[in-house]
């Protein structure tokens, strides 16, 4: 059963700060998640991103205000998924199997701790709108479903893979009904804006379809 919530300024959350800048998750929180394959941005262009990044990041601490985090987005994460809509690199998940491989990592869930609302397994990347319960830790969560994902995927390539995905990855907590729907359009787009007639994977939910 399809289960959601939205953020709430008045629960308790967790910034953590890796790689990447991570909103640990509320409970029954709701999130838009991106991975990327490790050859999807080229070398030059990441780096240079990086390093607009850090500057950015270093004048701006947390905790974030929401305005803040909202520039982030549109600053990088937004910048990150033209990059990616580029569909530099190996593009291996345009091969139907290694895509499937990743749409059943995300939809595995025999305790039913989460609800996935929609993904596309693009050639490069992976978006998914999903719904977690308080007792899932979303890090964790994320760190099995790739590598089960990439250990099946290199097996196919006989362990010729260095390496599969990027290490980290992008969240996003969802703050309303409002930025769920424009999520799920975002994600049913997104092949028409990499100018894919195919070579991805889309799934949506039946509340996710109701969205026009």
């Amino acid at each position: 059963m399809e289960s959601r919530a939205y953020f709430s300024p008045f629960s308790e959350i967790e910034v953590s700060q890796n790689r990447l800048p991570h909103w640990q998750q509320q409970s029954g929180g709701t999130y838009f998640l991106t991975w990327r394959l490790a050859d999807s941005v080229p070398r030059r262009v990441l780096d240079e991103f990086e390093e607009e990044r850090s500057e950015w990041l270093d004048q701006h601490p947390h905790p974030w205000t929401e305005a803040i985090e909202q520039e982030y987005h549109a600053r990088f994460s937004r910048e990150m998924d033209r990059f990616l809509d580029q569909n530099w690199g190996s593009c291996i998940l345009r091969n139907r199997a290694h895509a499937r491989e990743v749409g059943e990592r995300l939809l595995f869930d025999p305790e039913k701790r989460n609800f996935v609302h929609s993904f596309v397994v693009m050639p490069n990347h992976v978006h998914a709108l999903i719904s977690f319960q308080e007792s899932v830790s979303l890090s964790q969560w994320v760190k099995s479903c790739k590598g089960i994902a990439a250990r099946n995927i290199r097996r196919a390539h006989r362990g010729r893979l260095p390496s599969v995905w990027q290490k980290d990855y992008f969240d996003r907590l969802i703050r309303d009904a409002s930025h769920f729907a424009n999520c799920v359009r975002y994600i049913r787009r997104n092949p028409e804006k990499a100018r894919l007639r195919s070579g991805f994977l889309l799934y949506e939910s039946e509340t996710a379809q109701s969205i026009p």
